[in-house]
């Protein structure tokens, strides 16, 4: 009896460890519990059984998107309205994506569903990079299909464009900067950080972010942009190096990192440079 309740107690123990490496790898899941979620494989086996919808900005969806997706971003005004429609079109439950396991867009997505009626919908929390990656033939890069999946932007060159915070913030103070934000306004809530330099160009205004990418590269002039967690931006570098921008770069970590880096541990407050 000794040794079965030894064993038993091995066996909880491994199943909740399992779980905290779970929710390691998906923090989401912790924030959001009652949000329903399905696995890459099991909506890949079950595929056409869904109706895989797009959370994310037209941009992102135009980049880079699961193949037959439908693009309807969480920060539309008519989300509810068009989730129903296409509930009423298809007959089938919805499934949400977004960018990765640490965009939070899939589960708010299908909490925003299910509060306007929409219950039959999931979570698909895995995101897109993986979806693609293991799946390119189910994928659409900038229009094309299968996806090369050499012609994704690795994290190295992503990681190679990013500066921290501090280091952000000192370039964005340099006289001929470009500065954008490129949160969405449920994102951004009316919070900026360089406000006397930056520009709000949102990934849903495709067109207002071409228009500064162009005038980067035309006029020689730095790019700097930053997004809410520094993930989005890692899509929106496709049309950068398409467009040959040279000198560009991300805020690490995006907003959350520069307000938890330097306001809240430091008091650091912007100041331009004159």
């Amino acid at each position: 009896m000794r040794i079965l309740s030894q064993s038993i107690v091995t066996l909880v123990a491994l199943c909740l460890l399992s779980v905290a490496q779970a929710n390691e790898e998906f923090p989401g899941r912790d924030s959001f519990p009652l949000i329903p979620y399905i696995e890459l494989n099991d909506l890949y086996e079950h595929f056409d059984d869904y109706t895989i919808v797009d959370a994310r900005s037209e941009y992102e969806f135009d980049t880079l998107r699961v193949k037959g997706a439908y693009n309807v971003p969480l920060s539309s005004r008519d989300f509810e309205t068009r989730v129903k429609e296409l509930i009423a079109t298809h007959g089938k439950p919805i499934a949400f994506y977004c960018n990765g396991k640490t965009c939070f867009k899939s589960y708010e997505a299908t909490l925003k569903a299910q509060r306007n009626g929409v219950e039959n919908s999931v979570a698909f929390d895995a995101g897109i990079f993986d979806w693609v990656t293991a799946h390119p033939d189910l994928g659409e890069l900038l229009g094309e299909s299968p996806v090369d999946v050499k012609a994704l932007i690795g994290s190295a060159a992503f990681k190679a464009r990013q500066l921290g915070p501090t280091e952000f913030a000192d370039k964005a103070g340099v006289d001929n900067a470009i500065v954008l934000d490129v949160r969405d306004a449920y994102q951004r809530e009316g919070i900026g950080f360089f406000p006397d330099v930056e520009h709000t160009a949102p990934l849903d205004q495709s067109e207002k972010l071409n228009e500064y990418i162009q005038l980067a590269k035309t006029e020689g002039r730095p790019l700097l942009i930053y997004d809410e967690a520094g993930k989005q931006v890692r899509w929106l570098q496709y049309r950068i190096e398409r467009a040959g921008v040279k000198d560009y770069y991300f805020m690490a970590g995006g907003a959350k990192a520069f307000y938890n880096a330097l306001i809240l541990s430091s008091g650091y407050r912007y100041k331009p440079s004159n």
